[in-house]
Formats: C-alpha cells, structure tokens, sequence
C-alpha cells in the first residue's frame, strides 16, 4: 500500500527524522521520480512558467527539443522536497544552488542522490545529483539548517567496549 503522501509510482525517501548529526561522507537515500507530462506541465504552471516548451509539444519541437521538458524550478521545487523528506519538516533550507544539463522529458524517470559533504554548527551541506536516462540533470548543493535539538553523531563504539 502506497502511504497517503506519497504519489503512486514515487519512489520515497525514509523519511529519518535525524536523531544524529549528519556526518560528511554520509549517503542519502535516493528517490525515483517517473517523469510524467502531467508532472512537467504541472511545475511549469504552478511556477508562472507559461513558455511553451514546458506544456506544447509542438512548439517544443519547432524551437529544436524533441519534446516538452521540465522548467528550472520544477527542478528546484524536487530537490528541496529531496532534502526535506530526508532531514524532516523542521528542517530551513538556507541555500539551494543547482545547474541543469541534461533535460527531463516525459516517459524518462529522474533519480535523486544526495552526499553530505560539510557539517558545521547545526547546518549541513548536500551534494546532489538527478540523473535521467540522458545523464546529469540536476547537479548542486543544498545547505541545510538542521532541526534545533538534533543531538551530535556520538562516535562508533570501538570493537572493546562492545566486548
């Protein structure tokens, strides 16, 4: 059974509600998303993008794509939720700067990985990078505020306190 917040065919993230610091190096989970023409045309209008290379295929091709494809800050709008379903609700998204390159058309599915790369005084940063079936969509980071009260990593027992 799919849970009531996720859309069919999405695959999420556990959501992991940090109960540690995030430590560099550190991979998150991925999360598949099917590139529909419903999702594309969607981010394109409930961003005010109205170019018609986001929702007339048509014009898409009479303008050189094959296809309609995805808009910036549909992109953008899918990183953050990326980060947010990792680090929970309570968690700011301080800086999102991303780069496309390959575009996101319809019928393709996108896979978003991420790795923490610096954590300092309750903010993390995360390396993303969305691939679809062409190469790198999406490739940036994120700094994230942390959730106030999210305890620091402790540190791995070593094999003699466990014995």
């Amino acid at each position: 059974m799919t849970p009531s917040n996720t859309k069919p065919g999405h695959t999420k993230p556990s959501h992991t509600n940090p109960t540690t610091t995030p430590t560099p190096g550190e991979t998150l989970p991925a999360l598949t998303i099917p590139l529909t023409r419903t999702l594309i045309v969607a981010g394109a209008l409930a961003s005010r993008d109205y170019q018609d290379v986001h929702h007339d295929p048509e014009a898409a091709r009479a303008k050189g794509s094959p296809e309609i494809f995805m808009n910036i800050l549909t992109t953008n709008g899918l990183v953050g939720r990326y980060i947010t379903d990792h680090f929970g609700p309570r968690c700011t998204l301080r800086k999102v700067a991303i780069r496309l390159g390959a575009p996101n058309y319809p019928g393709d599915t996108m896979v978003l990985r991420g790795t923490v790369t610096e954590v300092t005084d309750g903010t993390a940063v995360v390396r993303v990078v969305g691939t679809n079936g062409i190469g790198h969509h999406v490739t940036g980071t994120v700094t994230v505020d942390l959730p106030e009260g999210t305890p620091a990593r402790l540190p791995e027992a070593s094999p003699e306190d466990k014995a």
